[in-house]
């Protein structure tokens, strides 16, 4: 992926952040609904998609308390925190948000952790038809080349 966009200078992420940020699911949830795309997104429609992934029920289906609940701490910590590490880029004015340099010290981690998602899922059926190959037809490909 090519680098993006980001207000912020490109650092070195050391371990421990790389797996703090990785470590919750709802901010992973957040990137996998990110990657791909090079426009800002507004994070009311990023809420829903991860609400949905959440709940496993398509986005519109998601119940306003659901939704809220996503929305809220997206706002409150998980896209600070994100922001902070410079692996999104928030604008509070327009509140979008897109990918930052830092997020390609993180994909390769985010591409294993996505293996522990649930198979049968909305998030699955998602990363299975993203552009391209997708998430999870890349891991069994390097998979598979590994095994060779």
């Amino acid at each position: 992926m090519a680098a993006l966009t980001s207000s912020q200078e490109a650092r070195e992420l050391d371990a421990n952040t790389i797996l703090e940020l990785l470590a919750n699911r709802r901010r992973r949830y957040l990137l996998y609904a990110l990657r791909g795309h090079d426009e800002p997104i507004e994070l009311s429609t990023l809420a829903e998609t991860v609400a949905g992934w959440e709940h496993d029920v398509p986005p519109d289906e998601v119940a306003k308390n659901e939704y809220k609940s996503v929305y809220v701490s997206s706002v409150q910590c998980h896209v600070p925190k994100l922001d902070d590490a410079g692996v999104v880029d928030h604008d509070e004015d327009n509140h979008t948000v897109v990918l930052a340099d830092n997020f390609e010290q993180l994909e390769p981690y985010l591409r294993i952790v996505v293996e522990d998602e649930p198979e049968n899922s909305t998030l699955h059926a998602a990363l299975q038809t993203e552009s391209g190959d997708g998430l999870l037809g890349q891991i069994r490909e390097n998979v598979a080349r590994l095994k060779q």
